[in-house]
């Protein structure tokens, strides 16, 4: 739809604006008269973005110059939790906002009658990278012991556990839904992945040559949840021992990469896009993760699992 990476996503905006950080303070100096005053300094690019998406405080609704087409100012609520605003999702840009936004990257050739169907596509693919990331946090937000008893029966055996968490009851802790505090938009850098599959696509036609048309980075919070019993003793015969249950909550924060690939459209001219999931290798448990997830998986499959299932019943 315009020449530089046509369908790139655009991270979902917030939906309150956030206030710039306030001017350094600094202490009064003592000036000869001949001193010449100091330059006032002009704040830099960077101290005008919102921090949770490194993108302008506010994009403009208002149209423009050379805009010839009426584009909606509505913006959709996304389904995706906010972890600054407790209670609030995350809002995508309107497609006036889109549009600006375009401009003032230097895409001046996108066709103005095909934003809408641009935020239709971003808004789309966010909400998929969303559903992944909620597929991770639910195998691993209650640790890896935990995850590994809901991976090691592969992706087949994890749906039934949900399914059977749907219609059972537990006395276990609720587990809180993930939810993003910010994201980061990196187009120009290659993940190691990315690049392990193009140095592979010249050794086999299994793995594309192409690479992501676009990278994000997205800061999840990651709430684990655990009854924690306190039983206390009698004082006095023939009563019986109380058992108070409260719930223990600790809060980490955890990074994903998601890159965005592009195939070739449908018979009916359809775009297809998929997305690469996964959590950043930051540290060991992370790596652990992603190990125990894809390795379950294909040990579950490659070892007859299923078929040892049906033996034993």
């Amino acid at each position: 739809m315009h020449n530089a990476a046509t369908q790139t996503p655009f991270p979902p905006r917030a939906s309150a604006s956030q206030q710039s950080p306030p001017p350094p303070s600094s202490c009064p100096v003592l000036t000869t008269p001949n001193e010449p005053p100091s330059p006032t300094k002009t704040p830099s690019y960077a101290s005008k973005l919102n921090p949770l998406n490194y993108m302008p405080t506010t994009l403009s609704q208002s149209r423009s110059a050379t805009q010839t087409l009426h584009l909606p100012t509505s913006r959709e609520t996304s389904s995706i939790p906010r972890g600054d605003q407790p209670h609030e999702n995350w809002e995508y840009p309107s497609p006036q906002q889109m549009y600006n936004a375009m401009l003032r990257k230097g895409y001046t050739d996108t066709p103005e009658d095909a934003v809408e169907s641009m935020v239709a596509v971003h808004n789309f693919l966010n909400e998929g990278a969303w559903r992944e990331i909620v597929g991770w946090e639910e195998r691993f937000s209650q640790g890896l012991v935990e995850g590994w008893r809901r991976c090691r029966r592969g992706e087949e055996g994890f749906q039934e556990l949900q399914q059977q968490k749907q219609t059972t009851t537990t006395t276990t802790a609720a587990e809180e839904p993930p939810r993003l505090l910010r994201f980061h938009g990196r187009p120009k850098d290659l993940t190691p992945k990315a690049a392990l599959h193009s140095l592979l696509s010249r050794l086999s036609s299994k793995y594309s040559s192409d690479p992501p048309f676009d990278r994000h980075d997205w800061y999840v919070l990651r709430t684990t949840t655990y009854p924690n019993t306190n039983t206390a003793t009698p004082n006095t015969p023939n009563t019986n021992a109380s058992t108070d249950t409260t719930i223990t909550k600790t809060t980490k924060e955890r990074r994903y990469i998601i890159d965005y690939y592009s195939a070739p459209p449908e018979p009916t001219g359809e775009p297809v896009f998929y997305l690469d999931v996964r959590p950043a290798v930051d540290g060991p448990v992370a790596g652990c993760e992603r190990v125990v997830r894809w390795g379950g998986d294909v040990w579950w499959r490659a070892s007859g699992g299923r078929a040892r299932e049906v033996r034993e019943v």
